[in-house]
């Protein structure tokens, strides 16, 4: 018995292609999509970048709070500006908020992992706030950056070092004393 083709019906090339199909064109609507809406990462908006420089102003002019809000401002118009986060952190860490500060130099470093300022000054900021592990790992990673010019990483080196071998202040709660009814004394 000699086997025959049985020609397809429309149907059956249609269910046996559409999977394929589908998954192609899905692949092309994602690709183009990405390119339409995404913008070049040096493309920050350009009112960011004004509120920023008014921010600098406001901040060399000793008005923190006001170079704060406008740093905020700035932030908030284009989160992709890295130059906002820096000096953001450098307005908080002025006003003695160094958590808030290695925020700040966190999402710089998001937005470019590699910069070595940032990295520098969270590191100095960290042991300022007494996070020395923290400073230590930024250390080594600013170590394997460095090409040339490297003295801020042999300063910070040595900041690391001293602030090492500090020792760790520790509270120590008072032990209230008995008074002659043998209540303890109260303690404020």
């Amino acid at each position: 018995m000699i086997a025959t083709s049985v020609p397809e019906t429309i149907l059956e090339k249609i269910m046996r292609f559409s999977p394929a199909a589908i998954t192609l064109s899905l692949s092309f609507a994602m690709l183009s999509s990405a390119g339409i809406s995404k913008k070049a990462d040096d493309e920050i908006n350009p009112l960011s970048i004004s509120l920023m420089e008014q921010g600098i102003k406001a901040s060399q002019a000793k008005e923190i709070e006001e170079a704060i809000s406008l740093y905020e401002t700035a932030l908030a118009v284009d989160p992709r500006n890295r130059a906002a986060y820096l000096e953001m952190a450098r307005a908080v860490r002025s006003k003695g908020l160094n958590g808030k500060a290695i925020r700040f130099y966190k999402e710089a470093l998001e937005l470019e992992p590699n910069d070595q300022l940032a990295l520098l000054e969270q590191a100095d900021t960290m042991i300022a706030k007494g996070a020395i592990d923290q400073a230590k790992l930024n250390l080594a990673r600013l170590k394997l950056l460095c090409q040339s010019d490297c003295g801020n990483v042999d300063k910070l080196a040595v900041a690391v070092q001293k602030a090492a071998e500090k020792p760790v202040l520790q509270a120590s709660v008072a032990e209230p004393k008995p008074t002659a009814d043998g209540q303890p004394t109260k303690v404020n």
